[in-house]
Order: C-alpha cells, then structure tokens, then sequence
C-alpha cells in the first residue's frame, strides 16, 4: 500500500509544489506530476531513514503530507536548477 500512497501523494504534491514554487522549470502538466510522484518517494524515504517519522501511510496524516510536498520541492528546485538556461 506504501507504493500506491506514494504516487497519490505525488499527484497532489507535484501541483502543490509547482504553486508553492512557480517558475519557468519547463515542462508541463505531466512533468510536474512525474517530479510530484519522485518527490513524494524522496520525502518519504527522508521521513523513514533520516527523520525516522515514519512512512508516507495515510492520506490524513500531516507528516505525510509535510513530506510529500517537501520532497516536491526538493525535487522541482533540482529539476529547476538542472534545465535552468545559462
């Protein structure tokens, strides 16, 4: 259930992301939605290996949502920096 958690969470975290965070990262719709889904698996293993909160479980849980949308970030700032024109 883990797995299928994760990419809801990345769903939602990739579009709350991209308001939290707007800027010319490029791509669309479905980048946004691939790098939500990435970033919830991120906050998710932050939260089990280094924060030891726990696993992004419940859909209530707002640890699981702090992380989700963290990882989000984390990620659409590195994808950001990546695709960032010189």
């Amino acid at each position: 259930m883990g797995i299928l958690t994760w990419i809801l969470f990345g769903l939602i975290a990739g579009a709350i992301a991209k308001m939290i965070m707007p800027g010319a990262q490029g791509g669309g719709w479905l980048i946004t939605i691939i790098l939500g889904i990435l970033g919830a698996f991120i906050g998710g293993a932050i939260g089990v290996y280094i924060l030891h909160w726990g696993d992004v479980t419940s859909f209530w849980n707002p640890r699981s949502w702090i992380l989700s949308i963290g990882g989000a970030l984390i990620i659409l700032w590195i994808y950001g920096m990546a695709t960032k024109k010189s």
